[in-house]
C-alpha cells in the first residue's frame, strides 16, 4: 500500500470514529477525531500535490483535506487545499465540489463585510 493510499485510509477510518463519537455525544473526542483525520488527509494530499497527471485522485484527496479543515475551523487551509486543487486539472463534478467549498467558507464574511446580517 501507497504512504497516500495508508494515510488515506487511517484518515478515512478516524473520520468514521470522530462520526461516530458525535453521534455519541461525545463531542471532545470527535474533535480530536477530527482532527487527526484532517492531519492526516492533509499529509495525503501534500504527497500527492505536484503530480498533476493524478487525476481524479488529486483532487479528491485535497477537497477531502479542505472538507476536514472547515470541520476543524482551518478556513485559510481550507481555501490553499481548495485552491491547490483548482490549480491542476480537477474532472468538473469535483472542481465545482471544490467551488461550492470556496462559497461555503467566503459567503458569510463576504455579505458582512457588505453590511448584509445574515444571522436576521
Amino acid at each position: 500500500m501507497s504512504q497516500i493510499q495508508k494515510k488515506h485510509t487511517t484518515a478515512m477510518d478516524l473520520a468514521e470514529a470522530a462520526f461516530t463519537a458525535k453521534i455519541r455525544g461525545d463531542l471532545e473526542q470527535a474533535s480530536q477525531l477530527t482532527r487527526q483525520a484532517f492531519e492526516n488527509e492533509q499529509a495525503a494530499a501534500a504527497l500527492i500535490a505536484h503530480q498533476l497527471d493524478a487525476e481524479p485522485t488529486r483532487s479528491i484527496l485535497h477537497r477531502s483535506a479542505a472538507t476536514l479543515a472547515i470541520d476543524c475551523g482551518e478556513l485559510k487551509v481550507a481555501e490553499r487545499l481548495i485552491a491547490t486543487a483548482l490549480s491542476g486539472n480537477p474532472p468538473e463534478e469535483i472542481a465545482q465540489e471544490l467551488k461550492d467549498l470556496f462559497i461555503q467558507i467566503n459567503l458569510r464574511p463576504y455579505l458582512e463585510r457588505h453590511g448584509i446580517n445574515v444571522d436576521a
